[in-house]
């Protein structure tokens, strides 16, 4: 993991010596009334998801947070780091998961309630569950204009014990001026990260957006999604703003 981080730092490096007409930075925020991922709602809470990418040809690097805006469900918060290349529709990455609030409590169900918890560092890459970091290369194909569906799948490859696979399927399509897409996602197999016993569908979505003229030269982008997770029989809706 720690020669993960060092590439890393030497892409950026590098990133800076390239012409910059040839460099891109992006940056954002979307505002969602829930995070549900991959079916899950993490902490039950409107949350705050900031994002900065930078970007050369097929390269991207970036990162992603998510803050839940109620404190009682600090233990959800999340910052991942990522790294892809993608030539046409094909991409190949890898991202880093990074929970700032996990605890080894969170891990040990029987340690003692009433003793301290131990924040896990950031610097912390220990696998078998008990780490900081949770590392998932993943594939993904984007589409053509004649086969419009988008595959995507992710390996959990440290830090989980199952070394989870997950699998999914979209579709997108319109409906007036709405753009809306359709996808359903899986665990290929027992996983106790998915809490499944074997290949499960854990997330069916389906998805709407567009944007909201507020003046002449802005529009605000929002969303709306239905999310079912039918293996374990919870539903969830979905509201979101993007800046």
């Amino acid at each position: 993991m720690k020669k993960l981080l060092t590439i890393l730092a030497l892409v950026f490096a590098l990133s800076w010596s390239l012409p910059a007409s040839a460099q891109e930075f992006s940056f954002g925020a979307d505002i969602v009334s829930r995070y549900v991922w991959r079916g899950f709602d993490f902490g039950e809470s409107a949350s705050i998801q900031p994002s900065l990418a930078f970007s050369h040809g097929g390269l991207e690097i970036g990162t992603w947070a998510s803050y839940a805006t109620n404190p009682g469900s600090a233990d959800a918060n999340e910052h991942d780091l990522w790294i892809g290349y993608s030539a046409g529709a094909f991409s190949v990455g890898i991202t880093d998961y990074y929970f700032p609030n996990a605890t080894h409590d969170d891990h040990d169900h029987d340690h003692d309630e009433h003793e301290d918890e131990e924040i896990i560092g950031v610097f912390d890459f220990s696998g078998d569950g008990e780490g900081a970091h949770w590392i998932e290369p993943y594939v993904s194909f984007g589409g053509t204009d004649s086969f419009p569906v988008t595959l995507y799948a992710a390996y959990m490859a440290h830090n989980d014990v199952d070394n989870s696979l997950y699998l999914n399927a979209s579709i997108p399509f319109s409906v007036g001026d709405v753009e809306m897409s359709f996808g359903v996602g899986a665990s290929a197999g027992k996983s106790a990260f998915y809490a499944t016993d074997g290949f499960s569908i854990i997330d069916m979505a389906l998805g709407a957006s567009k944007s909201i003229p507020i003046t002449d030269k802005f529009e605000l982008p929002v969303s709306v999604s239905y999310i079912l997770n039918p293996t374990h029989e919870k539903s969830h809706l979905v509201f979101g703003i993007s800046l």
